[in-house]
């Protein structure tokens, strides 16, 4: 992939380096040193563009004798701080990944890479395309035959090209354009995807102009016709302002007068600590991936090295042109980071809130400071566990408490609500809430396709899937682990089995590299274990068990663009054996992507990961039959996966949660006792049990 290798520079006369933990993001200082250093390789008059300048990550081998000094206590070792840089020479094709080292001033490495090889896009460069599509000339004429009333603003949603092989060699990204209601056009929030526009400016994003305008099909086939004028239909707006509100709801407060049960711990300018409930893990934040969770232990004890939304896709169903093409990565496209919400005290996140902010960095490689990008929080997630002997009423119930690290970003119409649930049984859940403006495009009246849904009076709401990749680097109490599923089947009639009715629980290990599924008829459960620490009680490996929810996978035909892009969207689980910089199940860069560098390929090097270090990409996702409830705002779709301890502790962990009762809770609603009938056996001296019945 290398065209281009330029020497390393070293360089003095920075101020004295502060220790910084090597899992710390970036600092303003450190994103202003690397990016200064790859200007002085280049004569002044080059301008840049950076795409990223964020964290490089250090080598596994490196920093776990790292993490097991600071948890020992013992002397820790030096580690290199290194920044990675990715940037184009502005207005040109010559994209570029380097490696600054910080510690010691100098670029370790500077690539330029190959054909088909580009970054992600940029808020600037989106602003910048939106204003070169709306500019031209061309695109205006074409408005222009849409004869739309006098002062109507017109909206442009650039979308990352996408590839299909024809003419996509060139960045580009396709414009697709609404207007704000025309009886309303000083409404900036007015929701334009009630009204879609038939024109589709693509624009060169090298040259910085429009290189071809496309008009779109509305009919029910790949036809399309000239721009002419259109009906306007009335808006169809989702704001406050805008609906007649309920005036029954009360309010509902979450209060906890003595302050939250979380502690977070300044590590740095940029790192922190999280402690709650014997949990103890550290918070990272980068461009792409947002929210990072590194250390995970509980009670002292090893669980996960990293854990992280690797990837994520969105195939849409409309075969024809331009639309063929939507396919977005939005981690990879975009970045997660970067598209965070500002968090707001009282609506995103209730109850006693610490929010952590970020510093990412701009296309001019400075810092970017993100305020309360991620909120922490707890939660009452229900009952956790609960018994009564109704022999005599009596009652032990404990509460399920959740400590929540929420993240929520907006991808131009989509918001997602991203979070890491811990609760007091030693289980992780990692929670997906879909939610925003489902994408629209214009239909002629009175049709409908097999592809989409009418939502509004010429408004399409085309189906697709949202398929997500999350990553996890499991360390179960150590870096030795291996991948097992275990599954239920029925035994055969025998003299064993004479009633039919017996069943077993089989397990398989899996030893090689490789793509698997669920399969829902034999309850297959996949487990992380580590065979060397086995169970005190049952003498069975400690473990931890995936529980994965149905998904219907990536519905593109395989030889598909689509398909090979998305190289994690055709199975639910792909295990892979570690190696440094595997991050990202899509691949490092997918924006016109061609497939071929992600974890499908990872996987298909059949590498052993038996007893090793490896690593877990988990699938689950939402088949997105739109539907007229889904505009113009749609409700909330909720997707969890979770991580459950199996023979890893001696007994249930959530047993010394204080119980739950009215002094401690303070409800206003008091449960009637209940004690239901029954007979009991004693023992007496005669070694005779007589029997009592309360009925």
């Amino acid at each position: 992939m290398s065209t281009e290798q330029i020497a390393h520079v070293a360089e003095v006369g920075w101020a004295k380096h502060v220790a910084v933990h090597p899992l710390s993001p970036l600092t303003a200082s450190e994103i202003v040193r690397a990016a200064h250093f790859i200007r002085n390789l280049y004569p002044s008059s080059v301008k840049f563009q950076f795409k990223a300048v964020t964290l490089e990550e250090p080598e596994k081998s490196r920093l776990i004798p790292y993490l097991d000094a600071e948890h020992g206590g013992h002397r820790l070792p030096s580690i290199d701080r290194k920044a990675f840089v990715s940037y184009y020479i502005r207005n040109t094709d010559k994209f570029h990944e380097a490696v600054v080292n910080l510690s010691h001033d100098r670029v370790e490495s500077n690539v330029r890479l190959g054909p088909n090889v580009h970054g992600p896009g940029d808020s600037e460069e989106i602003l910048l395309v939106e204003q070169i599509a709306l500019e031209d000339a061309g695109v205006k004429a074409e408005i222009a035959k849409l004869h739309l009333p006098d002062g109507t603003a017109i909206v442009s949603d650039p979308w990352i090209y996408g590839s299909d092989g024809v003419n996509d060699d060139r960045r580009m990204y396709q414009n697709f354009l609404y207007m704000r209601d025309p009886s309303d056009p000083s409404n900036l929030n007015s929701n334009h995807y009630a009204f879609p526009l038939p024109i589709s400016p693509v624009v060169d994003v090298v040259d910085l102009k429009v290189s071809r305008i496309d008009f779109l099909p509305t009919g029910p086939d790949h036809s399309t016709k000239p721009a002419q004028p259109i009906g306007i239909a009335p808006a169809n707006e989702y704001t406050p302002e805008h609906q007649t509100l309920r005036t029954d709801l009360k309010p509902l407060n979450v209060i906890q007068p003595e302050g939250a049960s979380f502690k977070v711990i300044k590590a740095g300018e940029t790192g922190e600590i999280v402690q709650w409930q014997k949990w103890e893990f550290r918070v990272g934040y980068n461009l792409r991936e947002g929210m990072v969770i590194y250390d995970v232990r509980y009670d002292g004890r090893s669980l996960f090295y990293r854990l992280s939304l690797s990837d994520m896709n969105i195939p849409y169903a409309d075969p024809r042109h331009p639309f063929h093409k939507k396919a977005a990565f939005d981690l990879g496209d975009a970045g997660a980071g970067v598209m965070a919400n500002n968090l707001k005290l009282g609506c995103d996140c209730l109850g006693s809130i610490h929010y952590l902010n970020a510093v990412l960095s701009n296309d001019q490689g400075e810092p970017l400071p993100m305020d309360n990008v991620v909120c922490i929080h707890e939660q009452d997630a229900g009952i956790g566990w609960k018994h009564t002997n109704y022999r005599t009423g009596h009652a032990a119930v404990v509460r399920n408490r959740e400590l929540v690290v929420q993240s929520i970003i907006t991808v131009a119409n989509y918001e997602y609500i991203m979070a890491f649930m811990f609760n007091q049984a030693g289980e992780l859940t990692y929670e997906v809430r879909a939610t925003g403006i489902i994408s629209t495009q214009p239909i002629d009246d009175g049709l409908e396709v097999p592809w989409g849904t009418v939502v509004h009076p010429g408004v399409l709401a085309v189906h697709h899937q949202h398929i997500f990749s999350l990553r996890i680097d499991p360390a179960i109490d150590g870096h030795s682990n291996r991948l097992v599923y275990e599954e239920a089947h029925p035994m055969p009639r025998s003299d064993f089995n004479p009633h039919g009715v017996g069943y077993t629980v089989q397990e398989t290990l899996v030893s090689e590299s490789a793509g698997l599924d669920t399969k829902e008829d034999s309850n297959r459960v996949f487990k992380i274990q580590n065979t060397s620490v086995r169970n005190p009680i049952n003498g069975k490996p400690v473990a931890y068990k995936l529980h994965l929810p149905p998904f219907q996978k990536m519905l593109a035909d395989p030889d598909s663009f689509h398909f090979k892009r998305a190289e994690f969207a055709d199975h639910n689980l792909y295990a892979v054996k570690y190696r440094d910089g595997e991050l990202y199940a899509g691949g490092k860069y997918t924006n016109q992507s061609r497939g071929g560098d992600g974890v499908r390929a990872w996987a298909h090097r059949n590498e052993n990961i038996t007893d090793t270090d490896l690593v877990l990409y988990v699938q689950f996702g939402l088949q997105h039959s739109t539907r007229i409830e889904d505009f113009p705002v749609m409700p909330c779709e909720i997707i969890k996966v979770s991580l459950k301890p199996a023979n890893f502790f001696e007994k249930n962990p959530a047993l010394d949660v204080p119980p739950s009762n009215q002094e401690f809770n303070r409800s206003t609603l008091i449960s009637e006792q209940h004690k239901q009938p029954s007979v009991k056996a004693r023992v007496n001296g005669k070694s005779e049990v007589c029997c009592t019945s309360k009925l």
